[in-house]
């Protein structure tokens, strides 16, 4: 169990721009409280504005990734007022994670269910152990899970979606993958060499372009095909200018590895 003097989000910096980290409520199956939320939130704000900073990993600290709000929180707070400003504050984080400028990859080694499985859904990549299961339960407590609702439809099918929200069912790691949920599944042993197999991919990469896609990537899907050709064009036009893409360029037509200066 955490110690009360331990931080609720442990940060890991390395030097070649790979930031972890660890939701540390292991007693409590690291759910999301307010304060949880709250840490988290100001963790990934500095991650955001430090271009030093170049891909993101969300772990958890025990034998769960993450198993969603603390009912005993929300039922200790039995207040629609509440209820608003915790939903708010969780949408807002889930967001923050969409808009930064930093590809951010959720680190799956157990149980993620109810807004730990939206968290996972939110996260623009996500590695997990194959003893990882995966939920949105709160229909099993007489709660539809709206919420993760929003990120799991923009992950998998409908159907696929409403069948885990409607009955509150677990899927397993590789019927998660299928889905569409997660991208890679490894033996527990595994997880963290994987995941550092798939961040040193991204950071060998321009940090322009990868910043550049992200963003555009998620802003294309709002819009009808036309204005994502365009919008899409604009932005390739612009990564086109930069110099990682001349040196890249370059780079492949010599036949030698890059050297990006990240402009």
């Amino acid at each position: 169990m955490t110690n009360e003097n331990e931080p609720l989000v442990l940060r890991a910096d390395r030097a070649d721009g790979l930031t972890t980290l660890t939701l540390n409520r292991p007693g409590q199956f690291n759910s999301l409280s307010k304060a949880m939320l709250t840490a988290l939130q100001a963790e990934l704000d500095r991650i955001a504005a430090d271009e030093s900073r170049r891909v993101v990993v969300i772990a958890g600290a025990g034998k769960a990734f993450c198993a969603g709000h603390d009912l005993k929180e929300m039922r200790g707070n039995h207040e629609k007022a509440f209820m608003q400003a915790l939903f708010r504050q969780c949408g807002e984080l889930m967001l923050t994670i969409q808009r930064m400028p930093q590809p951010v990859i959720a680190r799956v080694q157990g149980i993620a269910t109810a807004a730990g499985c939206q968290l996972v859904s939110m996260c623009d990549l996500a590695v997990a152990a194959d003893v990882a299961k995966f939920a949105v339960s709160g229909i099993n407590v007489g709660l539809f899970c709206s919420t993760p609702a929003v990120g799991l439809a923009r992950n998998l099918g409908r159907k696929a979606a409403l069948e885990m929200l409607l009955t509150g069912e677990f899927i397993d790691a590789l019927e998660a993958q299928r889905r569409g949920l997660v991208n890679r599944v490894v033996p527990a042993d595994a997880l963290e060499a994987e995941v550092d197999r798939l961040a040193a991919t991204i950071l060998a990469k321009s940090a322009v372009a990868i910043r550049a896609g992200k963003g555009m990537f998620y802003k294309q899907l709002e819009m009808d095909i036309g204005q994502a050709y365009d919008y899409a064009a604009e932005v390739m036009a612009c990564n086109m200018m930069s110099e990682d893409a001349a040196e890249g360029i370059d780079a492949f037509m010599q036949k030698r590895a890059p050297a990006y200066v990240g402009r």
